[in-house]
C-alpha cells in the first residue's frame, strides 16, 4: 500500500474514534501500518491498519482483550482504545483497523542496526528484558482469558510442522540444496528436542512471540512491550530466543544471552539446561524468519539471503553442539 493511500485510510479510520485533530503521522510499515494520531477529544493513540490476510477480526479482538487484561494487571504495555461506539476493531474500505494507547518512550533499536551502548549497558538492558519477559509470563498465567479466545499456537506444528505459521523456511530461494537439507536436518533434531522438553514439563502458555528491539520501548520507568500482533500460545522460551535472534554474530552475543537468562531466572524458574534450550529456540526463531521473508520479498532481495544465512549458521551450530538433553 502506498503511503498516500494508507494516510487516506488512517484518516477515515480515525473518524470511528471521534476524528483526528491533525493528519495522522506514519510511524511504521511492517506487518501492520501504524500511525500516530491525536484524537479530537485529546486522546493520543497508535492507529493500526492491519495486514490483509494475517490476523482476522476475531484474532485481533482477542489480542486486544489480552493486552487490556495485561495493562490492567500492571504490566507495561499499551491497552486498547475503543471507538466512540465501544468497538475495538473496525473495517474501513475492506481494511481492519484498531487503536491502542500511545506509549511514550524510545525504541531500544531497529531491525538491521547494531545495539547501542557499551557492553555493560547492553548486558544491563538484556537483564532487564529477561525480567520483563518473566513478568509477562507471570502475568499471563494469572489472567482469566475469554473462552472464545482466538490466537495462534507457536507449538511444534506452528513452528516446525509441515505448514509453519510463518511459512516453509526450507523453500527460501536463497538456500542451496545442501543448505536446505541442513535446515531440514536441524528441524528434525529440534522436533525431537521439543518432544523431550514436553515430556519434562515444558513451560507453555501465552507469549508475546516478537519481543524484538523495535518492539521494546524505554522510558524513565524502564522497559515496556508493544506490538502484540503475534501473541499466542507457545513455548515461553521462544520469547527469549526471539529476543536473542538479533544478536547472532555480535561479539558479546553469549554475554547478552547470559544476562537475559539471569534476568528471567531472577523472577521465574528455569531448568538446569536453560542455556541449551534458549539456544534451540533462537535457532527456531531464525528458521521461522527464514520462512517469513519468503512471501514478503522477491527472490533476489538481499533479505532472503540474510535470513537464510542466519538460519544456516545457527542450524550448523545446533547440530554440531547436539540438541538439548534432559
Amino acid at each position: 500500500m502506498r503511503d498516500a493511500e494508507a494516510q487516506h485510510l488512517a484518516s477515515l479510520a480515525a473518524e470511528a474514534w471521534g476524528g483526528a485533530e491533525k493528519p495522522p503521522r506514519l510511524v511504521a510499515k511492517r506487518e501492520n501500518t501504524v500511525f500516530e494520531v491525536l484524537l479530537r477529544d485529546g486522546r493520543h493513540v497508535a492507529l493500526r491498519l492491519h495486514r490483509p490476510g494475517y490476523q482476522g477480526e476475531g484474532a485481533i479482538n482477542s489480542e486486544l482483550a489480552f493486552t487490556h487484561l495485561l495493562a490492567a494487571s500492571g504490566f507495561r504495555c499499551p491497552p486498547p482504545v475503543a471507538t466512540t461506539e465501544g468497538r475495538l476493531v473496525v473495517r474501513i474500505e475492506g481494511r481492519l483497523a484498531s487503536a491502542v494507547r500511545w506509549f511514550y518512550g524510545t525504541p531500544v533499536g531497529r531491525a538491521g542496526t547494531a545495539l547501542e551502548g557499551n557492553e555493560t549497558q547492553q548486558a544491563g538492558l538484556f537483564r532487564a528484558l529477561g525480567v520483563l519477559l518473566a513478568q509477562l509470563h507471570d502475568a499471563a498465567d494469572r489472567l482469566d482469558l475469554p473462552s472464545q479466545y482466538q490466537r495462534p499456537y507457536w507449538d511444534e506444528d506452528g513452528l516446525l510442522g509441515d505448514a509453519p505459521l510463518w511459512g516453509r523456511f526450507w523453500t527460501n530461494p536463497a538456500l542451496g540444496l545442501r543448505q536446505r537439507d541442513l535446515l531440514l536436518e536441524a528441524r528434525e533434531a529440534a522436533l525431537g528436542a521439543l518432544a523431550r522438553y514436553r515430556r519434562e514439563g515444558a513451560d507453555f502458555g501465552m507469549i508475546h512471540a516478537d519481543p524484538l528491539r523495535e518492539n521494546l520501548l524505554l522510558d524513565e520507568a524502564g522497559l515496556a512491550l508493544i506490538d502484540f500482533d503475534d501473541c499466542g500460545f507457545g513455548f515461553r522460551f521462544y520469547d527469549l530466543g526471539v529476543a536473542l535472534s538479533q544478536n547472532v554474530g555480535a561479539p558479546n552475543a553469549a554475554q547478552l544471552a547470559q544476562s537475559l537468562i539471569e534476568g528471567y531466572r531472577s523472577r521465574r524458574p528455569m531448568p538446569e539446561n536453560a542455556v541449551a534450550l534458549v539456544e534451540m529456540f533462537t535457532l527456531i526463531r531464525a528458521l521461522a524468519s527464514c520462512g517469513w521473508i519468503v512471501s514478503r520479498a522477491r527472490p533476489g532481495d538481499p533479505r532472503q539471503a540474510f535470513y537464510a544465512g542466519r538460519a544456516v549458521r545457527l542450524a550448523r551450530e545446533f547440530l554440531d553442539g547436539g540438541a538439548p538433553g534432559p
